[in-house]
């Protein structure tokens, strides 16, 4: 699996990985193609496709925009899916879909993760999906090798983490903050002591996202973990370039470059 074979071989680089977050269909689904290259070129080892969604719980404003955007361009599970067909023609980088419950559910669990498989999607993350309701998503993500990525949160008991940790494949995902997502000049002063407790309790790769905004802090959380993942502070870049296409590029490639290099300890 692209995810697993990712993780071995920076480990064995003794590097972290950059895992970068953007809206599907955000400019335009061409566009995220492009952007998901572009990506790549710059150093990210993993891309996560937000699914546009109407009523998002975990997203702050810049993340619902993008959706907002997505949606008004016509963005659909079934173009995403055939966007991510086109883009396994171009690229092995491992690819994430992070998405609510509602467009699994109506979409049908089954189908979705079966779809999942055959156009090259290697894990998903449904944030909105309690953990103890999980067991049908992880079992077709078993039988599709699709993994399912499990969040933890600062709130997240012992016995819960332990239980998430069980069940995670790729990696989990430790949310640095209560609250929604959105880059933040300061994380919480505990976040390091967070990030060891659940690494004392799991081996797997444990990547640490919601609220990191540049190179200083993501270099920082780094050394705790194995993996950053960035979302809003390059979202907000697409959206600040809407424009010009090139400069679009051109833009979020320059700050992605900055935080690989951080992150890959370069």
């Amino acid at each position: 699996m692209r995810i697993d074979k990712k993780f071995r071989t920076l480990k064995a680089q003794r590097k972290k990985a950059f895992i970068a977050y953007i809206t599907a269909g955000d400019p335009s689904l061409s566009m995220t193609e492009k952007i998901t290259l572009a990506l790549e070129r710059s150093g990210v080892d993993m891309v996560e496709l937000g699914i546009p969604f109407s009523d998002p719980l975990a997203d702050g404003p810049v993340i619902q925009a993008a959706s907002l955007r997505a949606l008004r361009k016509g963005a659909s599970l079934k173009r995403i899916f055939s966007m991510v067909r086109a883009l396994r023609r171009k690229t092995e980088i491992p690819l994430v879909f992070m998405t609510y419950y509602n467009p699994v559910l109506k979409y049908g669990l089954v189908k979705f993760m079966k779809d999942c498989k055959a156009s090259g999607v290697d894990g998903v993350i449904v944030p909105d999906l309690p953990f103890e309701e999980a067991g049908e998503l992880i079992k077709n993500g078993r039988v599709n090798k699709v993994s399912v990525i499990n969040l933890v949160a600062p709130t997240s008991t012992g016995e819960r983490i332990r239980n998430i940790a069980r069940k995670s494949t790729g990696f989990i995902y430790y949310v640095s903050l209560t609250g929604v997502t959105g880059a933040r000049r300061k994380l919480p002063v505990e976040l390091i002591s967070r990030i060891k407790a659940v690494r004392a309790m799991t081996d797997k790769p444990l990547c640490v996202g919601f609220g990191i905004s540049g190179p200083e802090q993501a270099k920082n959380i780094a050394k705790f973990s194995d993996g950053i993942i960035v979302g809003s502070a390059i979202v907000k870049i697409i959206e600040n370039n809407l424009g010009d296409t090139r400069r679009l590029i051109y833009k979020v490639s320059s700050f992605s470059k900055s935080l690989a290099k951080a992150i890959h300890g370069r």
